[in-house]
């Protein structure tokens, strides 16, 4: 008889019957044991595809893995991450969301509504974490908040409430406020309600609100020059993937025109932007954490409700002020979360 290639009569030569059921034991179970030894178990994968550049979302990446560390999970130990992004080249999403798709990933998050929109095209069975979303069922991406349903689940900005408030702060500090340009993207999904709400607070104002379409990043510069030849009062800037690649021009060029601007997210005032009122991603790219553990702990996420914001942030940069000659009424300062000296 072979036993592993071996002669078991050279192998039983010379052992008692005992010793020799003993050693073939003892055999076999280091054998097994080295198999399993080559076979280590599988570390769940977290895709995430962001339509900016890594750079503009470094700390919303950051507050990701802190998240998932408060939980237990370390990188390269018990997950790993798979990040692509797009740089503001929104074409380059399906190739991408097809890579994310060929490196079988167990979750993907997805960092706004247009990044959802192509996932949710290319696969109905990967769990889809949305980490912002400005209306999850009006994009059609869950049935409802509370049941979505699919394979996609997660956060809510409830951005077109939000940018109502916005221009409502803009008159506060500027009572002369008649004249107002929008700049965003219209293939952001969201937008056009984000749009609706601000024009009804403008009707409420008596603030004449424009839209000036950014339709990729060479459309830019052209969009503050037509806000400036309109001799708006002040700018607010609703984002997208486009704008949010490259925050530095943009808050430059509101400089340049010594606009008075409002952004949609904190990273423009840490680069030297005038003032935000808005939700905080960084705490929701935290909280997107929860998910990635409740699904990989067995939860699906059709049953699994969609979260809507807790935390907002009103954040004023008086350096930026003084630059553009802006005094901010001290009633609002002082109303203001943070304020940069």
């Amino acid at each position: 008889m072979k036993v592993l290639g071996y002669q078991w009569s050279v192998i039983s030569k010379g052992i008692s019957k005992g010793g020799l059921c003993l050693a073939l034991c003892s055999l076999l179970f280091t054998f097994s044991f080295s198999a399993d030894a080559q076979q280590p178990e599988k570390i769940p994968r977290i895709g995430f595809l962001i339509g900016p550049s890594l750079d503009a979302n470094a700390a919303r990446i950051a507050a990701l893995r802190q998240g998932l560390r408060d939980l237990g999970y370390i990188e390269g130990k018990n997950i790993a991450f798979v990040l692509r992004s797009a740089d503001g080249k929104l074409d380059r999403l399906p190739a991408l969301t097809a890579e994310l798709l060929h490196l079988k990933v167990d979750i993907i998050l997805s960092a706004g509504p247009t990044v959802t929109r192509v996932l949710s095209e290319a696969t109905s069975t990967i769990p889809i974490v949305m980490v912002q979303d400005t209306d999850p069922v009006g994009n059609k991406f869950v049935s409802s908040l509370a049941r979505p349903g699919g394979n996609i689940t997660g956060l809510s900005t409830l951005s077109p409430e939000i940018s109502g408030k916005q221009l409502e702060l803009l008159k506060e500090i500027i009572p002369r406020l008649a004249r107002v340009a929008g700049i965003g993207e219209s293939t952001n999904p969201g937008i056009a309600q984000s749009v609706k709400e601000t024009q009804r607070a403008g009707e409420a104002l008596k603030v004449q609100f424009q839209f000036i379409d950014v339709k990729d990043l060479a459309a830019i510069e052209p969009s503050f020059r037509t806000a400036a030849n309109n001799r708006v009062d002040a700018m607010l800037i609703m984002g997208g993937p486009i704008l949010n690649s490259d925050r530095k021009q943009v808050v430059d060029l509101a400089t340049k025109w010594r606009a008075p601007a409002m952004y949609n997210e904190q990273g423009f005032v840490e680069v030297g932007g005038l003032m935000t009122y808005s939700v905080s991603f960084a705490h929701l790219h935290r909280r997107s954490a929860t998910y990635i553990d409740k699904i990989l702990k067995g939860r699906a996420p059709a049953d699994l409700p969609v979260e809507q914001p807790t935390k907002f942030e009103f954040i004023i940069n008086l350096k930026a002020a003084k630059q553009i000659g802006l005094t901010i009424p001290p009633n609002v300062l002082a109303r203001a979360d943070k304020v940069i000296r």
